[in-house]
């Protein structure tokens, strides 16, 4: 089992599509991301068996892993000889690949950054200077806390784009902490001076997490307040139709899709199709879903074991539900499975039909 091909919209509906602006390919020193479609990293999420489901699907030029803690990871390097397990599987993956790393001490950053450019091989070395969760920003004093202070942003990132010797180091944050401290251009131009080879802005403040909607004027004045470095766009791209358009309205290099391709998998290999001017492929039928439920699952439980498995895919069924009339009863359902045989019961009983 797989996940399902796509199959052209123009096929299927004999319409065309939208027209597209001009894209290029993204290039980030000589890493070539084509199309400029990023997966974004998720915590709790983009582990290897959900890369595994994008990839499938085709579509998205760069993956990324889940964010690693920078100090924790140089701890078990040196104290146990051992590595993150969310970098299972990353040595022999298909590249290009991403790793996204969190941490406020610049020496552990450039340690592990360099570790993974020159032991692991990844083709990006990502650093998340937006993460809003109170235990990485103000516990930890990382993360999207660090907006408030661009030149030790800037001292970070050249830091770890020295120590990756040639491996591209790229940025990720938001707008900014908060209403009155919105330091998206400052921190921008700074990560520009120190050497990254792109940035990507997610279109809120800190202090919004994920409410109210992604400010992408916002995101062009940060686009536009840099000369050399590529800008990525992040930010309630839920359909291709939406990325195009934030493409010309802004003017980004390239867009990043995180929450909905939660949801859909597949949006990226439609975003694709519409800027290869092809019309975007439809979404797999429901019961293309439902078996990609069970293709996920399988993937899942060979990666963590079919305990841990079934427990870690519930939010993943749930997710591939969002939004499907008639999906409540399967949310609560599997949302309550322990064994792989419930799981199985529910999936194929309960997930919607048409």
């Amino acid at each position: 089992m797989s996940a399902p091909v796509l199959t052209s919209a123009h096929d299927s509906h004999g319409s065309p599509p939208a027209a597209a602006p001009a894209t290029r390919p993204l290039t980030l020193g000589s890493v070539v991301v084509d199309p400029p479609v990023l997966q974004a990293p998720m915590a709790g999420y983009t582990n290897f068996a959900y890369r595994q489901v994008v990839r499938e699907f085709g579509g998205a030029g760069l993956l990324a892993t889940e964010m690693i803690a920078a100090r924790s990871a140089a701890w078990l390097e040196s104290e146990r000889g051992e590595h993150p397990d969310r970098l299972w599987g990353v040595r022999d993956e298909p590249r290009p690949l991403a790793v996204q790393m969190w941490d406020n001490d610049p020496d552990n950053l450039a340690r592990v950054g360099r570790r993974l450019a020159l032991d692991f091989r990844v083709s990006v070395v990502d650093l998340n200077f937006g993460c809003p969760v109170r235990q990485v920003s103000e516990k930890a004093h990382s993360g999207s806390w660090l907006l408030r202070e661009p030149e030790r942003v800037g001292a970070i990132v050249r830091r770890v784009v020295e120590a990756c010797e040639g491996t591209p180091v790229t940025a990720k944050i938001r707008l900014g902490c908060g209403p009155t401290c919105q330091t998206g251009v400052e921190v921008a131009q700074r990560v520009e001076e120190a050497g990254a080879a792109c940035l990507t802005v997610h279109g809120r403040v800190a202090s919004q997490f994920f409410k109210g909607r992604a400010d992408w004027e916002a995101i062009g004045e940060v686009k536009r307040s840099v000369s050399r470095m590529p800008v990525i766009g992040n930010g309630d791209i839920t359909s291709a139709e939406v990325a195009v358009a934030r493409l010309r309205e802004t003017g980004v290099d390239g867009i990043m899709v995180a929450r909905e391709a939660l949801a859909k998998p597949w949006i990226f290999a439609q975003i694709a199709a519409v800027l290869r001017g092809e019309p975007p492929p439809p979404d797999p039928s429901l019961d293309e879903q439902r078996e990609l439920v069970l293709h996920h699952y399988d993937l899942v439980c060979q990666r963590f074991g079919v305990e841990r498995g079934t427990l870690l895919m519930r939010k993943f069924a749930c997710s591939y539900a969002q939004g499907i009339p008639g999906a409540r009863e399967f949310r609560a359902g599997v949302s309550r499975t322990l064994s792989r045989e419930e799981f199985l019961e529910v999936v194929r009983t309960k997930f919607p039909r048409a």
